[in-house]
């Protein structure tokens, strides 16, 4: 059996969980599977209100830091279900990685995960982080709210990150990507009725177009270099796709790699998957670098 279709068997055998809590019990149930690499402390903290767990390899370069933000919707995800991604990122970053457990929808919809990221990056450059030092990334929901933080930043005139890393990335909300449908019977994790009732519950009544909530429609001139990572089995592929080629259109500096056979953010099983542990190898070179 290839390496992706033991994590299907993982996803798909058991029947799907309805409502908030099955939801979050799920993901943390499915995600955290594997323990975190070896040689990797972790030390609980708050910062600007906001708890976060900080993950340091032994060869992390202390002065930089990566902000990492959970997928799941919105509504679900949390340290626990990404200790595995997070840490490995940093590790493979060569840095220090910092993940938030922001407020989550519905109970706290949109402002409320922003907020949540822009007081926290903020927090930090007031710890003496320089802004090139702090790359920002997360998959699925957050990725969108990768690029809404520093679309918000921008709008304010606050130092930028130094780069960006967007894993499945979630940014329309309207749901208008070709591949929500056509690849349906492909991904085992995404489908339509379930990203409407996300989409729903974060947007608390705003609309899907508001640029903040569905960063396929900001603008988008002036950003870091951004890397995309997708997997061709995925019903978000077109978002992928179409963010970064918003991006170069912006002239943002984006690279967009296609991962053949690859599920919504597959790197979470890193553990299992040579392809995972493969596509965190190629961004840690692209955060260390910055993107250049």
């Amino acid at each position: 059996m290839a390496e992706i279709d033991d994590v299907r068997s993982l996803l798909s055998g058991r029947p799907r969980p309805v409502g908030w809590t099955e939801r979050r019990a799920r993901i943390e149930e499915v995600a955290a599977v594997d323990p975190p690499p070896e040689g990797v402390t972790f030390t609980p903290a708050t910062i600007a209100g906001v708890p976060a767990e900080w993950s340091v390899a032994s060869d992390a370069d202390p002065r930089r830091v990566l902000l990492f933000l959970h997928g799941g919707g919105y509504c679900s995800g949390s340290i626990v279900s990404h200790r595995n991604l997070a840490s490995r990122s940093g590790q493979a970053a060569g840095m220090r990685c910092l993940a938030l457990q922001y407020r989550l929808a519905p109970e706290h919809p949109f402002p409320a995960a922003l907020e949540d990221a822009r007081g926290v990056y903020e927090a930090l450059l007031d710890q003496g982080f320089a802004p090139g030092d702090i790359v920002v990334g997360g998959d699925s929901a957050g990725g969108g709210l990768t690029l809404a933080l520093m679309v918000a930043l921008r709008d304010a005139g606050r130092p930028l990150p130094g780069c960006a890393w967007l894993i499945s990335p979630w940014i329309d909300l309207a749901m208008t990507g070709a591949t929500i449908d056509c690849k349906d019977a492909v991904d085992p994790l995404i489908h339509r009725a379930y990203l409407e009732d996300l989409s729903e519950a974060y947007r608390g009544g705003r609309p899907a177009e508001d640029p903040l909530i569905s960063p396929l429609h900001a603008d988008l001139v002036g950003l870091p270099p951004v890397l995309v990572q997708v997997g061709s089995a995925e019903a978000l592929l077109d978002d992928a796709v179409r963010i970064a080629g918003r991006l170069g259109a912006a002239d943002v500096p984006v690279r967009l790699e296609v991962w053949p056979a690859m599920i919504h953010a597959w790197m979470l099983w890193a553990a299992r998957l040579a392809d995972g542990r493969r596509a965190l190898a190629a961004a840690g070179d692209f955060l260390r670098r910055r993107g250049i």
